[in-house]
Parts: structure tokens; C-alpha cells; sequence
């Protein structure tokens, strides 16, 4: 059973964050306002505050979970180094590109202040999981043992989790370039600064340690429903002192632990969930593992086509701001859904088919969208 499910319950809970990181964003872009004051809304609010912690925490436990075991061959710098490093890079690319005021260098150049680079380097949750998967990379090189590597995630999810109330309070603008500054906190326009989202990639890089340790004994089973209890736990736990017991004290402390901690349980339970239900199928097949797979390209796309305005088209988000009924806006969330998963499904297929041809594709837009970027 393990050969079969390999980590596929993690890419599955993947795959459904990010179907629901397109409803996120249609709702927040198009819905309208008075939509978002509905009594139902905060709920629908609560589960959509769970895409950026399940994102973020499948991404580390992923790339921990192909890094086991495979130290000394990173560390000769050959191939598979290049080709993860430059997977990162690709994270980065996406990530700053979807920040461009403008797909043009001249106006770029010509029309940047304060207010335009702030924007520029505000940091999304691309450049959160692109740079904690680069502290795990490095990670790989520096620690030989696998169970080093694991002790140093278990220390920064515990340091990010506590520090990050102080990095808070910092202006960092005041000592370090804007660039690095808006990695550390919200305080100049950040969603998801370091402080604290690396907590959840750290907390994937970790648990992947107890998934390891399960399928060595072939004990998936457990491992899943012990997920469950102890996700179960965190999550009640953590409402009980945030809403009962300390409301006023954990309100003074922004962000507090108890965020993560309630969060990190809905997603052990999901993961979990995940696992027994796949564990009944044979041969699983999912469009949910064909977004997983092609998560980087899901999240760019749907994003370029709700907010950028190419070749003198508007953007659906400068058509339809704030202005879409729930029936208008669920419809526009479906069709981007769908039109997402009929690419990740090519897009899929011809990587595993074609890898070469993949491969010159991808240069050849990368090549011909800076040229294009320069000119204008």
C-alpha cells in the first residue's frame, strides 16, 4: 500500500488548496461588498484562510520528502542540484512577475517611485515558499544525516512561531533594502512575509520525518489516524484558549502561536482523511493530483487572467470589480477551475511524455516574454 499512495494524500490536499485559492481570489476581486458583509461569509472566510498554511505546509513536506536520503548527491552539485535549485528560481520568477505595474521595462523604468518598487517587493505566498525551500536546500547540503535535517525544521518552526510576534514589531525598512525588509513583516504591504509562514513549511518539513518513519514500518495506516487525533487536538485546543480561555491576552499578540497551531490541525486532520481515502482506491486517479503536479503554473495562470490586462484586453478583474452577485462570481470561479485543469492535464502529460519539448517550450516563452518585457 505504500508503494501504491506514495505521498499522494499530500498532493491531494494540494490540489484541492489550490482549487480553492481560485475561489479565494475571484470572491476577494469580484464579489460584492455587501456579499462579503453576510452572516455565512466569515465561516467561508475561516475555510479560505486555510489555502496559504495547507499550500505552504504540503510544499516543504514534499520537497523534504524528495530530498531524504539523496544529501550526498546534492552536495556533488551536479544535475539534481541544478535542476532543484532552478525550480526554486522559477518560484521566484513567477512570484515577481505577477508584481510588474507594468509588462514593459521602459514604463517600469520610467514610471518607478517608492510606492511602485515597495509594491514590486511585497512578498506573496510564492516567495515564501520559494525562499523556505531554499533555506531546505542549503539545509540538505549542511546536514548530512537525515535526522539532522529534521531537528533544524523542528528548531525554525519552533523559532518562526515564537519570533515572529517580535519581527512584528520591527520596522526592518529602517536597516535593510526594501527588497529583503518586506520578507520579514507585514509592515509595509506584505501578505505572507517569512514571519510567520515559513512555519508551515518548516511544520511540513518535520512531520515528513513521521510519514518517513510509517512507511519504513509499513504502518501508513496509523500514521494517518494518529494525523487525525492529533490534528483533532490542536485545533480544539487552540479555539478553546483563543476564544474561551485568553481572548483578550492572545489578541494582544499578533501573530500569536495558537494561529498556527489551530491551522496545523485542520491540516494533520485533512492529510489524514486524505491518506484512508485513498487507500481504498486502486489506481487513483485525480484531477485534484494533475493541479497538485502542475501547482506553479495554476497559480500564475489564474492570476494572469484575472488581473492583467494584455494586448489592450481587460483583465476580469478591471471589468468586474466589486461588482459580481454570488451566482455570477461562483460561475467566473468554475470556469477558471476548469480552464486551469484542462492546462495542468496537458501541460502534465506532455512533461511525462515529451520532456524535451516541454523543456523548449518553456524556454522559448521565457525567452520570447523577456524580449517582448524589454521592448516595449
Amino acid at each position: 500500500m505504500a508503494t501504491k499512495n506514495r505521498a499522494l494524500f499530500i498532493d491531494l490536499l494540494k490540489g484541492l488548496a489550490l482549487l480553492v485559492m481560485i475561489e479565494v481570489h475571484v470572491f476577494n476581486a469580484l464579489l460584492l461588498p455587501e456579499i462579503k458583509n453576510d452572516w455565512w461569509f466569515r465561516y467561508l472566510n475561516f475555510i479560505n484562510g486555510l489555502v496559504a498554511p495547507a499550500f505552504t505546509f504540503t510544499s516543504g513536506m514534499v520537497f523534504v520528502l524528495t530530498l531524504t536520503k539523496k544529501g550526498d548527491e546534492l552536495r556533488k552539485f551536479g544535475k539534481d542540484f541544478w535542476r532543484r535549485l532552478s525550480r526554486i528560481g522559477m518560484i521566484f520568477l513567477a512570484a515577481y512577475s505577477l508584481h510588474l505595474p507594468y509588462f514593459s521595462f521602459s514604463k517600469v523604468f520610467i514610471n518607478t517611485n517608492f510606492q511602485t518598487l515597495n509594491s514590486f517587493f511585497h512578498v506573496d505566498v510564492l516567495q515564501a515558499i520559494g525562499s523556505g525551500l531554499l533555506v531546505l536546500l542549503i539545509a540538505r547540503l549542511v546536514f548530512k544525516k537525515d535526522e539532522s535535517l529534521f531537528l533544524f525544521s523542528a528548531f525554525m518552526t519552533l523559532f518562526v512561531v515564537f519570533f515572529s510576534p517580535i519581527a512584528w514589531k520591527i520596522d526592518f525598512l529602517k536597516y535593510l533594502p526594501i527588497g529583503i525588509a518586506n520578507y520579514l513583516n507585514k509592515m509595509h504591504g506584505s501578505q505572507f512575509p517569512i514571519f510567520p509562514w515559513w512555519n508551515f513549511i518548516f511544520a511540513g518539513a518535520f512531520t515528513s520525518k513521521f510519514y518517513l518513519m510509517a512507511k519504513e514500518k509499513n504502518q501508513e495506516n496509523i500514521f494517518a489516524r494518529q494525523l487525525i487525533i492529533i490534528g483533532t487536538a490542536f485545533f480544539f485546543i487552540s479555539v478553546l484558549l483563543i476564544n474561551v480561555l485568553f481572548p483578550e491576552n492572545l489578541a494582544s499578540i499578533i501573530p500569536h502561536p495558537f494561529f498556527f497551531l489551530e491551522r496545523l490541525g485542520v491540516i494533520y486532520v485533512l492529510l489524514g482523511i486524505g491518506y484512508l481515502y485513498i487507500e481504498k482506491k486502486e489506481n487513483y486517479k485525480s484531477i485534484l493530483l494533475d493541479i497538485s503536479r502542475e501547482s506553479l503554473i495554476v497559480y500564475w495562470l489564474h492570476l494572469q487572467f484575472l488581473y492583467r490586462d494584455l494586448f489592450n484586453y481587460k483583465g476580469i478583474y478591471n471589468r468586474f470589480n466589486d461588482s459580481l452577485n454570488l451566482i455570477e462570481a461562483s460561475l467566473v470561479t468554475v470556469i477558471l477551475i476548469i480552464l486551469m485543469i484542462i492546462i495542468a492535464n496537458f501541460w502534465g502529460k506532455l512533461k511525462l511524455e515529451k520532456p524535451d519539448i516541454a523543456r523548449n517550450i518553456t524556454i522559448i516563452l521565457l525567452l520570447n516574454a523577456f524580449i517582448i518585457f524589454m521592448l516595449r
